[in-house]
């Protein structure tokens, strides 16, 4: 094969800008994202049940669903989490699935649930959908002139925002920490009982009243003949305002009054729930998390989303801005460009390198072509393949760019021997010196091959790490004996001189020359002196592999280092039964810390009261604190590491509250923190009670072992709880409806949504619950009456009786069984499997029945170290 293009030259340099051509054009089609897609695909389900405990979601929301989730392909796991009023399953599968028959499987499943759930589930939906389990960024609107309230904001990001993002190709679901504007009745218990009405009087008044109404046509067909008129005909229609509503009639008297809403119920457009409170550098604001869809590409899709953001920005109001408190792409861009930059100077140092061995410019040139057409041909081998531009692919090419430059180095070194001691011309010298040593080429090419290849076929998240990598490197440098059989034996044939002897060598170049032979001939005289002692260097050798595998034993192990993204979470819990008040008063002392002690290094500070990745309660909050550019954070007291570091530090003299700041894990879709992560899981059904002793007794070993830092256990703390006995036999003998009273109950201590109204030329929701003057203290249940079979008024107090209990505002499942999740970090120096392996230890010692279950990085982490022994093979 080279013996015809050494005489055809022209069409070697076609084939060689083909080849570029290819490279060039898949560049502009590849996705660059950070790593391969090592995540495996997520299916989340998601329900809500108004008013209702994470107990009592747990029995007739979650298990009823989990139940249902068998015979699904490629499930790995699923793990639950039901807390007040809501409930969510992650299920994750292993790599190979695909997403979109992942979601629709999983929904064909659910659909033999449906029918069980309660009804006001049912009302509020159940949704499906395939997305990571951690943020992709984060957009914040908020009011920088304090003009507009959280709802307000909310109600822009929602009417504005939220759907057109949520369409974007990429976008899996959007968590939203605000609400849009919803219609909210006010219930008034006095003033209900003064007209012996009940709140299901005004439910049902509100299902009657607002409804649209489907009046058909004038002269539709069939119609009589001549007939010579069509005509729409429309009635009653949804209610818009808040007028509307407070003319809706709960009763008309004998005497011809009416009982209108106004009359027993204070109504106002507010919102849709008052969970979360959220705040954008102290200011009132609203987020939207944005989730990617399962297989999707974090920066093409991060693109999206900031493009269609910066399109919709310029209707809102004056004084509303835009921010992104949590963005992970500018890490991501950075350390792609930072790969770049190496390939760059990588390739620049080759050049130099030759250039001072062969000490020859077009010998030089030669090898250097070589360069650009394997790499941009390597390119066209990754978009075949469907791989990404991204760390790992451009690390493999920075390595192989000292391979794939050997073949033409040898072919060039062996063509200048040939024209120098033979003293061929440059074409006869590349063709004899092809004959020696194309099968040389092809046989290293195919030894070095044999290393790489077996990595493209390891499987899980290891195998999609290792797998880009190696096909890569491959590919690069089978790309590499393809151009030195090709096109450099045409340059050789071409660029290359036989040597004027009588031009002495610069004095640079006969310095290195007599420094490089004294060399070798110094390592000459050392090879001889050890082939006279075999036997003693051999046992030297053996000596080498012994200490060599015993370092290999000790070094520390972990799936993929941290690094310094730029970005910290918060996560912040105030004692148990702590109200919203209170746990933002913790938040306003943390984000006062960070703006006095960072201030200077503080690009953005997001805070949330209500919610957090421990679940939603009043004393849970959460926070983003996105940091300052890298180039503003030059010293090393300002990484994410130490400030991370002194602010664990600092913010642990803070008095009734627990507060933690971490850092992202380095693969964003494996999980929310860095550390473990892990289940502590009751595989015999110990209960609530002994999981809750298990995981202190866990927690309490944890925090003496020094190998372990901050392991917490990754909930909310049991609460106390009022407890409402209902005496059915006391019910019953009064004439009164379960149904009632469980109503009455519901509406009036939780929420209960009725139907929906038009706001402005939108669908918006509509609320019945009592005001919060009458659900504020136990002795408020008093104020609440149900209307028996004879039209009398029956206090709660009649048939039912109260009593303290503590319980979980958060209940968590791991594939069917109840679960604590835990998290926590290896001390420092200790690796992350080692902190694993100590952690199972512990486990092992609870007592029978308690089991340990990976997840995320962690899982991956345990899947890689299993894997990882191979590769020495």
């Amino acid at each position: 094969m080279a013996q015809y293009f050494i005489n055809r030259p022209v069409f070697a340099w076609v084939i060689a800008l083909v080849i570029m051509l290819a490279g060039i054009l898949a560049i502009q089609e590849l996705p660059v994202s950070q790593y391969p897609s090592v995540a495996p695909p997520t299916v989340t389900i998601q329900a809500t049940y108004p008013g209702a405990s994470a107990k009592t979601v747990e029995d007739s929301v979650t298990q009823v669903i989990e139940q249902q989730l068998t015979g699904i392909d490629y499930l790995r796991y699923f793990s639950s989490n039901s807390s007040d009023g809501r409930m969510s399953i992650t299920l994750t599968f292993e790599p190979e699935a695909d997403p979109d028959t992942a979601q629709v499987q999983t929904q064909n499943k659910i659909q033999a649930a449906i029918s069980r759930l309660p009804q006001a589930v049912q009302t509020m939906g159940v949704r499906v959908t395939k997305t990571s389990s951690n943020f992709l960024l984060v957009v914040s609107l908020y009011s920088s002139d304090g003009t507009l309230n959280q709802t307000d904001i909310g109600d822009l990001a929602v009417t504005q925002f939220r759907d057109p993002i949520s369409r974007l190709n990429g976008v899996g679901d959007i968590q939203l920490f605000g609400n849009q504007y919803a219609m909210t009745i006010w219930l008034d218990p006095d003033k209900l009982l003064s007209y012996s009405m009940t709140p299901l009087d005004v439910r049902n008044a509100l299902e009657s009243q607002n409804t649209n109404v489907t009046a058909g046509q004038l002269g539709g067909l069939p119609a009589r003949q001549n007939q010579q008129m069509n005509a729409t005909v429309t009635a009653q229609s949804l209610l818009k305002s808040e007028d509307d509503f407070r003319r809706v009639v709960l009763r008309v008297n004998p005497d011809g009054s009416q009982v209108r809403l106004s009359d027993v119920a204070k109504i106002e457009r507010g919102s849709e729930t008052y969970d979360v409170l959220v705040r954008y550098k102290r200011m009132p604001a609203i987020g939207m998390g944005i989730m990617l869809a399962s297989g999707a590409n974090a920066l093409e899709t991060s693109k999206l989303v900031k493009s269609k953001v910066e399109e919709l920005s310029q209707y809102l109001p004056d004084g509303v801005k835009v921010v992104y408190p949590r963005d992970t792409t500018p890490f991501i861009e950075l350390s792609i460009k930072s790969v770049v930059q190496t390939l760059v100077e990588a390739i620049v140092l080759v050049f130099l390198v030759m250039l001072l061995f062969l000490q020859n410019i077009r010998a030089t040139l030669i090898p250097t072509i070589a360069v650009p057409v394997v790499l941009l041909g390597t390119f066209a081998v990754l978009y075949a393949f469907g791989f990404s531009i991204n760390v790992l692919s451009m690390f493999a090419m920075v390595l192989a760019i000292g391979l794939l430059v050997d073949d033409a180095i040898v072919v060039v070194e062996n063509v200048e021997r040939l024209i120098e001691e033979e003293h061929l011309t440059p074409i006869e010298a590349t063709r004899k010196s092809m004959k020696q040593i194309s099968g040389a080429l092809v046989g290293i090419t195919v030894v070095l091959s044999t290393v790489f290849i077996p990595m493209a076929f390891f499987s899980g998240s290891a195998g999609a790490i290792y797998r880009q990598f190696s096909i890569t490197i491959v590919a690069a440098m089978v790309l590499s004996v393809f151009v030195a059989m090709i096109l450099s034996p045409s340059l050789c044939a071409t660029l290359l001189k036989p040597r004027d002897k009588d031009k002495k060598p610069n004095k640079f170049s006969e310095g290195f020359n007599r420094f490089f032979n004294k060399g070798r001939d110094q390592y000459e005289k050392l090879t001889t002196y050890i082939l006279r002692r075999v036997a003693r260097f051999v046992v030297i050798y053996g000596l080498l592999l012994s200490g060599l595998a015993f370092i290999f034993n000790q070094l520390p192990t972990s799936f993929i280092p941290n690094e310094d993204q730029g970005l910290m979470y918060l996560l912040v819990s105030t004692p148990p039964g702590a109200t919203a008040e209170r746990t933002l008063e913790t938040a306003v002392e943390v984000e006062d810390y960070f703006f006095e002690e960072y201030g200077d290094l503080v690009e953005h500070m997001f805070t949330v009261v209500g919610y957090s990745y421990s679940g939603m309660a009043q004393n849970a909050g959460m926070g983003f604190i996105g940091l300052k550019d890298w180039k503003y954070r030059t010293e090393e007291n300002q990484s994410i590491f130490a400030i991370n570091d002194k602010s664990m530090k600092d913010l642990a003299s803070i008095k009734d509250a627990s507060v933690y700041t971490f850092y992202p894990p380095p693969i964003r879709e494996l999980g929310n923190s860095s550390g473990f992560s892990f289940q502590l899981v009751d595989r015999v059904g110990h209960g609530h009670e002994a999981l809750m002793a298990a995981k202190n007794n866990l927690l309490k070993k944890a925090a003496s072992d020094s190998r372990l830092v901050g392991v917490r256990a990754n909930g909310l703390e049991d609460v106390p709880q009022f407890n409402i006995d209902i005496d059915h036999e006391k019910a019953a003998a009064l004439g009164l409806s379960l149904d009632d009273i469980n109503s009455t109950l519901q509406i009036a201590w939780g929420s209960s949504y009725v139907n929906d109204y038009i706001d402005r030329g939108r669908i918006k929701r509509v609320y019945l619950q009592s005001g919060f003057d009458s659900r504020m203290s136990p002795e408020d249940l008093d104020k609440w009456y149900v209307r028996n079979n004879q039209g009398e008024m029956v206090s709660f107090k009649s048939f039912a009786t109260t009593e303290w209990v503590n319980g979980s505002p958060k209940l968590e499942r791991f594939n069917g069984d109840s679960s604590l999740n835990i998290l926590g970090q290896p001390a420092e120096g200790v690796s992350s499997g080692e902190a694993m392996n100590a952690l199972e230890e512990m486990v092992a010692e609870l007592p029978d029945g308690y089991g340990i279950e990976w997840y995320g990085m962690s899982y991956e982490e345990k899947q890689t170290g299993s894997q990882a022994n191979k590769l020495y093979l």
